[in-house]
């Protein structure tokens, strides 16, 4: 049985899912999601699929005694959804036709809605691992959704941080980032009408691109149609680009920050929060990871090996060779 446990230092859920000991080892068990596998459609083109082997699920119930004080736990409600990008097992983001790629952004905003009317829900997180590096076993295109019953801690620092800003400057914080990048534009690795990407001033991670909205939206149901046409196109603009840096698939974890649903906590959030999507690739060059070891693990204190300034070229010359090709 999953269950949500508190941790009373850091404020916030730990989930305990031991089910998730048992996923499959593609190299053994074969994709489960190509069709024909039994798991999935025979015919799809994007599809949310449930996950097998949840840290969430809508069926939990807390499964046993209170815990002694301090600690609490409760049930590990929620949803936990894989996104299958395409029936193609060789496809990567980058080499989905735009078209294709809208579908998908198209099947992000579907499912916020759609979970966002459980009123147990607060927080609607779609995400991507891709990469042995970041511990992906099925090599199969997809991200994940996760549909959590709490604000995760990471989110919360975002918000509260976005807020204390517009309380002070009474304008949102990531608004004023997109300026200061935009005229500085060292950073920036790509521009279109409705969009910019950049490595932020303060990006821990070498290659630590922010995909930002140049409008404020604060979540994915809130752009318009010619809106998420541009974001399929910095998609794919920015995967093709990671994968010309080294000429090889590059390894990220890709994140969707929008704002909170049914959070009370966070009812003016549309005012102060901003959407945008941030990477995490673990490499600082074709062959050195860059470890999130004790210091940023054990007291949050991040250091990145290199500047951006530096990077930031690197990634506009691969994007480059990308749009060459």
């Amino acid at each position: 049985m999953a269950e949500l446990r508190w941790n009373p230092l850091l404020g916030t859920w730990t989930m305990v899912a031991p089910n998730r000991q048992k996923r499959p080892m593609v190299q053994s068990a074969g994709c489960p999601f190509c069709p024909g596998s039994g798991k999935v459609p025979a015919h799809y083109r994007v599809l949310s699929y449930d996950n097998d082997f949840p840290a969430l699920s809508p069926d939990e119930e807390f499964p046993g005694s209170p815990p002694p004080e301090p600690y609490r736990a409760g049930a590990a409600y929620g949803k936990c959804e894989v996104i299958l990008y395409s029936p193609d097992h060789e496809a990567t983001l980058a080499q989905l036709p735009l078209s294709h790629i809208r579908d998908l952004v198209d099947l992000w905003a579907d499912r916020f809605e759609a979970l966002s009317a459980d009123p147990a829900v607060k927080y609607v997180f779609p995400f991507e691992n891709r990469g042995a590096e970041v511990g992906v076993t099925i090599h199969h295109p997809h991200g994940q959704l996760y549909a959590y019953p709490f604000v995760p801690l990471k989110a919360k620092v975002e918000l509260d941080n976005c807020r204390a800003y517009h309380d002070e400057q009474a304008r949102c914080l990531i608004c004023d980032m997109n300026v200061s990048e935009e005229q500085d534009g060292s950073r920036i690795i790509a521009r279109n009408e409705h969009f910019i990407s950049y490595l932020p001033y303060f990006t821990d991670y070498p290659y630590g691109v922010f995909i930002v909205p140049r409008r404020h939206v604060t979540d994915l149901a809130g752009f318009t149609s010619c809106e998420k046409d541009d974001l399929a196109a910095m998609l794919k603009d920015i995967t093709g680009a990671f994968d010309a840096l080294f000429n090889k698939p590059f390894p990220y974890m890709m994140c969707l920050h929008q704002r909170p649903v049914n959070a009370p906590e966070y009812s003016g959030a549309d005012r102060y929060y901003h959407f945008h999507i941030e990477f995490y690739p673990p490499l600082r060059d074709e062959r050195k990871i860059k470890y999130y070891a004790s210091s940023e693990m054990g007291a949050w204190a991040a250091c990145n090996p290199l500047s951006v300034e530096d990077t930031a070229s690197d990634l506009r010359k691969a994007l480059d060779r990308f749009k060459g090709t």
